[in-house]
């Protein structure tokens, strides 16, 4: 039984140091391909069904969080959310680069994913390594966030238990 759906993380008086943002799990699905091939940083997509559920009111841009790939282990990620204005993509996608490497594509399998941080604002580029390299730069903020035990808890999130 595969399960797609989205869904705001509410900040409680309980909690009032939550960081996360919102969770998702879907199946990944094949991308534009340009990933692994072009950029030399592979993603997972996730299906138009995750997309189709956020609310409007999610800001497209990168961020930082955590993945998980069925039951497997859980890793950091960074997720691109939007239209990739440097490709001028007419479609919005919803990218996760898995801080992992992974022998193997998984499409067709089961992420999850925790998100918690906003990183930036979705960026045009003038050119691809511009683009790298400022991926390579998210990749580096992503590290040093989520190595702080505030959002270490979060690897043990209900959603990487299902």
């Amino acid at each position: 039984f595969r399960s797609t759906w989205a869904k705001l993380c509410t900040r409680s008086s309980k909690m009032p140091t939550d960081l996360c943002i919102f969770k998702a799990t879907g199946q990944v699905v094949r991308g534009f391909g340009r990933g692994s091939k072009e950029l030399g940083i592979p993603t997972a997509n996730l299906s138009d069904e995750v997309i189709d559920v956020l609310p409007p009111s999610m800001l497209t841009g990168v961020y930082s969080g955590w993945a998980q790939i069925n039951a497997g282990p859980v890793y950091k990620m960074v997720m691109s959310l939007g239209w990739n204005p440097y490709y001028k993509n007419e479609k919005k996608s919803l990218e996760v680069h898995i801080m992992n490497h992974f022998p193997e594509d998984f499409y067709g399998e089961q992420l999850k994913i925790v998100v918690l941080h906003y990183l930036r604002p979705e960026l045009d580029f003038d050119s691809l390594d511009a683009l790298i390299t400022t991926i390579h730069d998210d990749i580096e903020k992503t590290e040093a966030i989520l190595s702080g035990t505030d959002c270490q808890r979060y690897m043990a999130d209900p959603i990487f238990r299902r």
